[in-house]
């Protein structure tokens, strides 16, 4: 079974709290581009990441505004700003590496909230029915090309509003020379 790629940045997601205190109280998360996922978008307002090792400028913010703040890099980044943030699926923040947020209006410290998201297609429950996936957590999926491979344990999140597309960050897809739109095949 094909599914569609979708390289995913390193990017932040933030509370209305936090991107009041980074934007300011008047500020508008805009939308700039609308992503796959419905309601999902790349907005006008960017941070910068900041560790004592090192910063990383001109971070993303993705909208809307969610309950919780998280910071999604790559390893590839994290090697950068000598941090070690835990493989997890979105939202599972506990415990996991903390990061300066700054922005135009001001600054946050999370004592934790940056991971690394885990590879992972998003589907609905009538999909996961429809394609034989009822009571699986995660598959293989072989990706396309010259630099192809198999990448293993990717985990499905299930929900009735989303759209068929696996996520992968950048530091997968860079080593697989596959990018954004690529078709890959999902082998159980």
């Amino acid at each position: 079974m094909d599914v569609v790629l979708g390289v995913s940045n390193r990017h932040v997601h933030l509370c209305e709290r936090d991107f009041k205190i980074l934007f300011g109280e008047e500020a508008k998360l805009e939308v700039v581009k609308e992503l796959v996922q419905p309601g999902e978008f790349a907005s006008n307002c960017f941070v910068t990441i900041k560790t004592e090792k090192s910063e990383i400028q001109k971070v993303r913010v993705l909208g809307p505004l969610r309950s919780y703040t998280q910071v999604e890099v790559s390893l590839t980044d994290a090697f950068k700003l000598g941090v070690k943030p835990p493989v997890r699926d979105s939202g599972d923040l506990a415990g996991s590496e903390g990061v300066t947020l700054i922005g135009p209006n001001g600054s946050i410290e999370l004592s934790e909230g940056c991971i690394i998201a885990t590879r992972h297609i998003h589907i609905t429950p009538e999909q996961m029915a429809q394609f034989g996936f009822e009571g699986m957590k995660s598959v293989n999926v072989e990706l396309p090309g010259e630099k192809g491979g198999v990448l293993y344990n990717v985990q499905f999140k299930v929900s009735p509003n989303y759209a068929f597309e696996m996520h992968i960050d950048t530091d997968d897809a860079n080593a697989h020379m596959v990018k954004t739109g690529d078709i890959a095949r999902i082998i159980k």
